[in-house]
């Protein structure tokens, strides 16, 4: 008789072939088994099986030497070196080649060959497999830890862990639950680790990197954790509050800011949506509504539509500092949220384009702070490629009620053509260049996805890189600053072979990090090397909408073209590099950076800074998430650069 069985479909053996069988008319045999049986098919049964070994429930014949201590009985199978001070509980199986330190305190334990236990350790109820390594003053109770595992000093899994195979658990990591990790991850030092460890490749001991929080999508940050992330978001501030909240038009923000919204509601807090929404709008009426307590922005990164970022504000617009960030991080891990009654529980207030409140109060606050008037009287004409963003929805408006006579490009949404960004913007580069110089227009920018990265197109079609862009906005601002003179602030890495030239600017250079409203609003300007620029007349944060008006007031007023500005720039060499570097190497770098700065001028601001000579310098910031060093170098030439570059990959080297 022929049996048909799904291929596709789960097919039981108790549910379905047995009754099937039966049905059909076919005698089943059976075997009365007397004795342990157990399906080890999960990882609970699997200890349960250890747990009855241990206490005796089966009669088990283990092999080896059977070795009596004062509180229990050691087995031991080979050769294997075991401290005298070895304290054995109950039952404790060792096979070869097994290292185990001083003060160790084994309790019902089964332990694999090639195995180094270091002093001071403490392990209960778990199965240790092969060539493993555990560091000193462990605690590990109900663990399995499977083959080629390296666990540092001061672990803890109390709750219990599971380790699969071929995984570096760093020293002070704390499993704050029973979780499970999976093949070949790397948990960082000091992480507290309360989720299952699954994809990825690597789990952090920090969620925030400078007010953000990055991930790839779906899979690092998934609808539970950015719900997770809600609640502790909403613990740290007052219950009833207003947050307001934006999103760029991919998929993936408009997913997660959906299952963020759920989380910050149940811990009593109000959320203003403004749905799809550059951030420079979320960011400016978030610091003018007294209303409003903080904000989140959720974006896809424009290069790896991979990963997703969200952002946090605080009541000023600029992103919340470390102290927020690590309370919000200390409640995530602890799991420590505010859940109120149902009659406490936050209200969703959205708005819809074109008509939004907050859209017209941004727009109407960009045309009064712009001198459009000498801009239009100028006859001033630009090309601008919106590259398929959020700004779509304002710049073109502000541009009609501005009377600036423009040709706007890619002023809609295509996720398909947004997914290869770096083709966008090669194409992007290429038709603004040929617009602006066969036109015979003033100027070009290329208006990045995000309404805060800006680049500048010459009028005769140059496109500018990122250092001569700064360095043509620094010149227009130097031209406004003849009566009086202006503030200018620059992160530590900015070149600074070019400051002579502006001579009614106030340059200082610093870490870009944890900004306060008070000290940013003394400056005039705010800028980095990748066009991003704050004119802190309008606001303290990054736009490029505003960035973008204010280079053409500039222009218009002084009469000066960005070509003739170009021409006074000589180009030096300047480099970012990004080097490998673990997290328990990078202070070892750094000090040997301080040692390389003894007997030379230094800054310590900001990583390491040295100087070779009066213009060539190298800048060395570690990556506070990433395992990377960030090299920065500027000389006057490219031999000297190169040289420099080249000496310091050498030293690195070396002293890794």
């Amino acid at each position: 008789m022929t049996l048909s069985i799904p291929g596709e479909d789960s097919f039981d053996f108790a549910k379905d072939l047995f009754p099937l069988l039966m049905s059909k008319g076919i005698e089943l045999m059976s075997y009365d088994a007397r004795g342990y049986w157990r399906d080890v098919g999960n990882p609970d049964s699997y200890r349960e099986v250890y747990g009855d070994i241990f206490k005796h429930k089966i009669d088990v014949s283990f092999p080896g030497k059977r070795i009596e201590y004062p509180d229990g009985v050691l087995y031991l199978s080979g050769e294997s070196k075991i401290d005298a001070s070895v304290e054995i509980i109950d039952t404790v199986i060792i096979g070869s080649n097994v290292k185990i330190g001083k003060n160790v305190r084994l309790h019902d334990v089964s332990i694999g060959d090639n195995v180094t236990i270091m002093p001071e350790t403490k392990i209960r109820n778990t199965v240790l497999w092969h060539d493993i390594t555990i560091g000193k003053k462990c605690i590990l109770d109900n663990s399995i830890i499977c083959n080629d595992n390296v666990i540092g000093d001061m672990v803890s899994a109390k709750a219990g862990v599971i380790l699969a195979e071929g995984c570096d658990i760093g020293k002070l990591a704390v499993f704050d639950q029973d979780v499970t990790v999976w093949p070949y991850k790397t948990i960082e030092p000091a992480s507290i680790v309360n989720n299952n460890v699954i994809w990825g490749n690597k789990y952090k001991n920090s969620i925030f990197e400078n007010g953000r929080v990055i991930g790839k999508s779906n899979i690092e940050i998934s609808c539970e954790m950015a719900c997770q992330l809600a609640e502790s978001f909403a613990a740290n501030l007052p219950l009833g509050s207003t947050v307001i909240v934006g999103r760029d038009h991919s998929k993936s923000a408009r997913m997660l800011k959906r299952a963020f919204l759920g989380g910050i509601l149940s811990g009593g807090i109000n959320v203003l949506d403004l749905k799809a929404m550059p951030p420079a709008v979320v960011r400016y009426n978030l610091s003018m509504k007294n209303e409003l307590i903080a904000g989140v922005y959720f974006r896809q990164n424009i290069f790896d539509p991979t990963s997703i970022e969200f952002t946090f504000f605080s009541e000023e617009g600029l992103r919340i500092d470390n102290e927020m960030a690590k309370s919000v991080e200390k409640a995530f891990f602890q799991q420590k949220y505010r859940r109120v009654d149902y009659n406490k529980i936050g209200r969703i207030k959205e708005n819809h384009m074109p008509y939004m409140e907050e859209c017209i109060t941004y727009k109407n606050a960009v045309e009064t702070s712009i001198d459009h008037r000498i801009i239009k009287t100028r006859g001033f004409r630009v090309a601008v490629d919106l590259m398929y963003g959020g700004t779509k929805d304002i710049f073109p408006e502000i541009m009609s009620e501005l009377q600036i006579e423009n040709i706007i490009l890619n002023s809609y949404t295509d996720y398909h053509k947004m997914a290869n960004m770096a083709h966008v913007e090669k194409r992007s580069k290429e038709d603004v260049s040929a617009i602006v110089r066969n036109l015979k227009f003033n100027v070009g920018f290329l208006m990045y996805p995000n309404g805060q990265q800006l680049g500048i197109v010459s009028d005769d079609g140059e496109v500018l890189n990122k250092i001569k862009g700064l360095f043509v906005v620094l010149s227009l601002l130097d031209l406004e600053a003849k009566d009086k003179k202006l503030s200018v602030f620059l992160p530590t890495w900015a070149p600074d072979l070019t400051d002579e030239m502006f001579e009614n600017l106030l340059i200082e250079r610093g870490k870009y990090a944890n900004f306060k409203a008070d000290r940013l609003s003394k400056y005039d300007l705010i800028a980095t090397i990748g066009g991003n620029f704050s004119f802190t007349e309008f606001s303290l944060h990054r736009d490029a909408v505003y960035a973008s008006l204010k280079i053409m007031e500039m222009l218009s007023r002084h009469n000066v073209k960005i070509s003739d500005i170009s021409k006074k720039f000589e180009a030096f060499y300047y480099k970012h590099i990004k080097i490998e570097c673990s997290q328990s190497q990078k202070g070892k770098m750094m000090k040997h950076f301080f040692q390389e700065a003894k007997d030379k001028r230094s800054s310590t601001v900001d990583g390491v800074k040295i100087w070779e000579n009066d213009t060539d310098w190298i800048l060395m910031i570690p990556d506070q998430v990433e395992d990377l060093l960030h090299l920065y170098v500027q000389a006057k030439s490219k031999k000297s650069g190169e040289a420099l570059v080249s000496r310091y990959e050498e030293n690195i080297k070396e002293w890794m």
